[in-house]
């Protein structure tokens, strides 16, 4: 676990430094995009870093504490701008759900247009759905016997 945490806190290192270079990005977000490349890239392996995301991951919630008592600290600032911190956020928040909305159905439409170029006559993939693990196709059946 200590190794998982030393290359956790090397890729946070690593970030930080690059984004002294002048990169608008934070240095833990580079950090995190370094990781999620070589995670992705296998030149680190998801056991290295399992135990200690764990241990972050479980305790998560003791880490938005002092966020919060930081935002008491500032509590006049919210109090005058509230209703322009309320508009940020109502239009922060549907951007979101657009964007995300929009990137789900984009590669919903992506992995069915593979599916269909992949079931074509000779084709090996199941053309209504996919098999669960028991063999058994979902997605595409009406529920009622065949």
């Amino acid at each position: 676990m200590l190794g998982g945490f030393s290359l956790l806190l090397l890729f946070l290192l690593v970030g930080e430094m690059v984004s002294t270079i002048g990169l608008v990005l934070p240095g833990n977000v580079i950090g995190m995009l370094l990781l999620t490349g070589t995670l992705a890239l296998g030149i680190v392996r998801v056991e290295q870093v399992r135990a200690a995301s764990n241990v972050l991951l479980d305790n998560l919630a003791f880490f938005f504490v002092p966020p919060a008592v930081g935002v008491m600290l500032y509590f006049e600032v919210i109090a005058e701008h509230w209703a322009a911190i309320a508009i940020a956020l109502v239009i922060g928040t549907l951007a979101v759900l657009l964007a995300v909305g929009a990137s789900a159905q984009l590669a919903l439409r992506r992995l069915e247009a593979r599916s269909r170029e992949g079931s074509g006559p000779g084709g090996s993939g199941p053309r209504n759905g996919s098999e669960d693990e028991s063999g058994e196709r979902s997605g595409g059946s009406s529920g009622g016997p065949a």
